[in-house]
């Protein structure tokens, strides 16, 4: 299973440097297209998670981004599947911590996009191809997606994608 990768930066309407249309409660939440090819026999549906292990430093954990499923057997994601697909099956990102209270479910349950505050950040999209769509509810987080996924991997592969600080 093979990822497209950006060239260069995460476009600006993907993160920090996306126009108000595409922002709510000052987050971008516009999700990225993403390009599939060579999914393996038997493949039933798609994870996605979008993590930012530069966060770190800046926050004391890797900062989710994005925690996605029930997209299907599919080689295309679109640009903005997030707010516009209704079949999907969203995950807690990391707005949903402590340090954040004051996200409604909008930011929360969705993607919420890349807004690096020290310098440029590598985050990591890692798509999984399942062998079975997953029984999660709406707002699961990542430890959930995780044990749910158990035995259930056929394929995974992940690209780094660069965001402007």
């Amino acid at each position: 299973m093979k990822l497209k990768q950006f060239d260069g930066y995460l476009p600006d309407q993907f993160g920090k440097y996306a126009a108000d249309q595409d922002k709510e409660e000052g987050v971008p939440v516009c999700s990225l297209p993403i390009s599939i090819s060579d999914l393996p026999a038997g493949t039933k549906d798609l994870v996605v998670t979008f993590i930012d292990y530069d966060a770190v430093p800046v926050c004391g954990f890797p900062f989710i981004h994005w925690l996605a499923t029930n997209f299907g057997p599919v080689t295309s994601i679109p640009a903005d599947a997030s707010r516009q697909n209704q079949s999907i099956c969203q995950g807690s990102n990391s707005f949903a911590s402590k340090f954040y209270p004051d996200y409604s479910e909008r930011i929360v349950y969705r993607y919420g996009g890349p807004m690096p505050p020290d310098k440029e950040h590598d985050y990591t999209l890692t798509v999984y191809a399942l062998d079975e769509k997953l029984n999660l509810t709406e707002g699961y987080y990542l430890n959930d997606l995780l044990k749910a996924m158990k035995g259930h991997v056929l394929a995974q592969t992940a690209v780094p994608v660069l965001a402007k600080a």
